[in-house]
């Protein structure tokens, strides 16, 4: 069952005082990476192949300013097809 954006609004903003650094966890099929870093704003951000070269996975530490930023990314991430979200 999938939450509800307003449940995660709420739990995001129980667990985090923004604005504060929020770690994001994508993985992406190869060939797909650009996609994903494309809809970040300016960060830390690394990625690694997977052993087999199939998957990248991308984390990317972001200042996020508001709760609604972090429901925007993944919002648009989850656009991506082949994304999954950690």
């Amino acid at each position: 069952m999938a939450i509800s954006i307003s449940d995660f609004k709420r739990k995001l903003e129980e667990q985090h005082a923004f604005p504060s650094i929020y770690i994001f966890k994508f993985i992406v099929p190869s060939g797909k990476e650009s996609e994903v870093i494309g809809l970040l704003p300016e960060g830390k951000i690394t990625s690694k192949i997977s052993q087999k070269g199939n998957y990248i996975s991308i984390t990317a530490e972001l200042m996020i300013i508001e709760s609604n930023q972090v429901i925007e990314i993944y919002q648009e991430a989850h656009k991506v097809e082949g994304l999954i979200a950690l």
